[in-house]
């Protein structure tokens, strides 16, 4: 297995920051972007329409329903919780040889569009677990208990496993290949020495 040197942990680290400080100065628009692409496609599968997701004062989204009563409070969700692999993303396609390549921001790009999909689908499939789970009796009478486990442990397996594997599985499928670590023939060479 190749050695990682510290060139490439170092532009690894500085990505890192770059990807933390853009998370952070970006979020409260591409939350709302995030939010109303996941609206939009809720709604086209729903009948009738009834889910629509604000963004509040609190950064929090708001998800409301209209057949909720007008009384009842409001359940919220937090979007950036859901995007945060984007830092990751920037850090591996900043690790690599030639950062600023054509190819790797190409790559990055790319990466980076597939990886808001990613996060709407993130986002639907959390405010369907509190479809499922968190509104008392209206959970229990309108989802069956396939439908409870199901979508619970969907939200769950997203934000422990699949955030992580999507942002790397993405960064592999979009990276430029030429730029290995340590070329495979290069690395027999060095053994026969």
């Amino acid at each position: 297995m190749p050695r990682i040197g510290w060139r490439v942990a170092l532009k690894g680290f500085a990505g890192f920051v770059v990807g933390v400080a853009l998370w952070v100065l970006l979020s409260p628009v591409y939350d709302r972007v995030i939010g109303a692409g996941a609206t939009a496609l809720m709604r086209a599968f729903e009948n009738p329409k009834v889910t629509r997701l604000k963004m509040a004062e609190d950064k929090l989204t708001t998800v409301d329903r209209s057949d909720f009563d007008p009384r009842s409070k409001r359940p919220a969700i937090s979007i950036a919780d859901l995007t945060f692999n984007f830092v990751l993303l920037v850090a591996l396609f900043a690790a690599s040889t030639r950062t600023f390549s054509d190819r790797n921001i190409g790559g990055f790009l790319a990466a980076s569009a597939a990886l808001a999909l990613t996060h709407i689908l993130g986002t639907i499939t959390r405010v369907m677990s509190i479809y499922v789970a968190k509104l008392g009796m209206w959970s229990t009478v309108n989802y069956t208990a396939f439908d409870r486990n199901y979508r619970g442990a969907a939200d769950h397996f997203y934000r422990l496993v699949l955030m992580y594997a999507v942002a790397f599985a993405l960064w592999w499928i979009f990276r430029d290949p030429s730029q290995a670590v340590v070329a495979p023939a290069k690395q027999k060479k060095k053994k026969k020495k």
